[in-house]
């Protein structure tokens, strides 16, 4: 019996996005659905809900906890990533109140940034440890990684992990959609083509009828920015660069050194920025999965419908050889030829049985590919870190990042940093 492994499949509502898609695709019938996660009471609660969607679809995949993980691994063909290293409590409220009392505020902290820079030194053991655990037992199984801090996760996973990883988010298939509905525009017949980098990769091309959009986009986001909404960053960005970004405002507002400034507190009202964003939704989604737990754990008639994640249309695409495009994170062999090769990058995909193929994208714009390298320096940096422990690297990844380079000096940096690697505590491995 083929297997699909779920890391993290305490992610109760994630799981059931992407495995409910599962037990929705012909193609993917007879599979087991292996699950695994260090809190055993959400991993039963996954469990018990899987078990009703596939009752009530029909399904013929088998549902089966697992607390070993390496047994949880064996023998499987595709491993989906969903965990949270350190979670809420205390990792995500140390990233945001000690760079707080030096000045710095954030608003999601979970890609780049201080809080991404920590997160990636926490998740990144725990990842090769999967790696080490699947070059035993499962070595040619495609892992989907769904885990923040994306770029940074899938490139060691390829790199030093050795796993054949691409890195999946919401990010590029919602990307249009959102944006037209915004901009009260018809989405009809519209082709378009994205690459950059994870939660940084930009609208090259939007088009219908061979007819360029791009004009009357820029004319009623400039309209629209004349009054408060919510993507007023991404607008901007727009505006001032060119092209359109893919991960939303209050991501975008901590990736670049224009939004969040002591100095120009005028700039947080005027953009409609979030600050301290991502707590708050961590708050929500505590007391909303009180709540939700009942309708989605004990409810026997728990019915799903087939949403946009692309795990299982890859994963079908490679059952089927039904090509099927994504938008991934892959490493960059060449594939964005102003961009480092080291990097890991996020570009159209073709899905086969032959796996996932990355298409080539050529030159970014030149002001596109400045702000990707940004970034870029942090995300290498970070993982210079990680592999050799080296506490010179983190202090490097941080001062070159953009918004705490724009904020602190070189003594808080490193100062903060310092603050930070102590409030971690055992979260994190020793560094020299």
């Amino acid at each position: 019996m083929s297997k699909i492994t779920f890391i993290g499949a305490g992610s109760t509502i994630f799981a059931k996005n992407v495995l409910g898609d599962v037990m929705m695709t012909p193609a993917l019938q007879g599979f087991e659905i292996a699950l695994f996660d260090i809190d055993l009471e959400r991993l039963k609660d996954s469990e018990n809900m899987l078990q009703n969607i596939r009752t009530t679809t029909g399904s013929t995949c088998v549902v089966k906890s697992y607390t070993d993980r390496k047994e949880a691994l064996r023998g499987a063909k595709y491993v989906v990533n969903a965990i949270q290293v350190g979670g809420y409590d205390p990792c995500t409220i140390t990233d945001f109140e000690i760079p707080k009392k030096f000045g710095l505020r954030q608003t999601i902290a979970d890609t780049i940034g201080i809080g991404g820079i920590f997160r990636n030194l926490r998740t990144i053991p725990v990842m090769l440890g999967f790696a080490e655990d699947m070059q035993e037992v499962c070595p040619d199984a495609q892992f989907l990684n769904y885990t923040n801090p994306m770029a940074v996760l899938t490139n060691v996973m390829n790199t030093y992990g050795g796993i054949k990883t691409v890195g999946l988010c919401h990010s590029v298939q919602v990307c249009v959609p959102h944006m037209f509905r915004d901009l009260e525009i018809d989405t009809t017949g519209v082709q378009y083509k994205i690459a950059g980098i994870n939660h940084m990769a930009w609208l090259l091309e939007v088009t219908k009828d061979g007819k360029d959009l791009y004009p009357e986009i820029k004319q009623r986001a400039a309209r629209r920015q004349l009054e408060k909404h919510d993507d007023m960053v991404r607008y901007e960005m727009m505006l001032k660069f060119g092209y359109y970004i893919t991960e939303s405002s209050e991501h975008n507002a901590e990736y670049h050194p224009y939004f969040i400034k002591r100095n120009y507190p005028e700039l947080i009202e005027r953009f409609n920025i979030p600050l301290d964003e991502y707590p708050r939704r961590c708050i929500d989604q505590i007391d909303r999965w009180k709540q939700m737990r009942e309708s989605l754990v004990n409810n026997k008639d728990l019915s799903h419908k087939r949403t946009h994640e692309y795990a299982s249309y890859i994963m079908e695409a490679m059952e089927t050889n039904v090509p099927f495009k994504i938008g991934g994170n892959v490493m960059n062999t060449g594939l964005i030829t102003n961009l480092p090769r080291e990097a890991c990058v996020e570009v159209p995909c073709l899905v086969d049985s032959s796996g996932v193929t990355p298409t080539y994208v050529g030159d970014l714009p030149p002001q596109l590919a400045a702000l990707n390298r940004t970034n870029i320096n942090t995300q290498l940096l970070t993982i210079e870190a990680a592999m050799t422990r080296k506490k010179d690297h983190i202090y490097h990844a941080a001062l070159l990042d953009p918004h705490t380079s724009a904020e602190l000096s070189m003594d808080d940096i490193v100062a903060m940093c310092d603050a930070l690697i102590e409030a971690h505590g055992d979260w994190l491995p020793k560094f020299n």
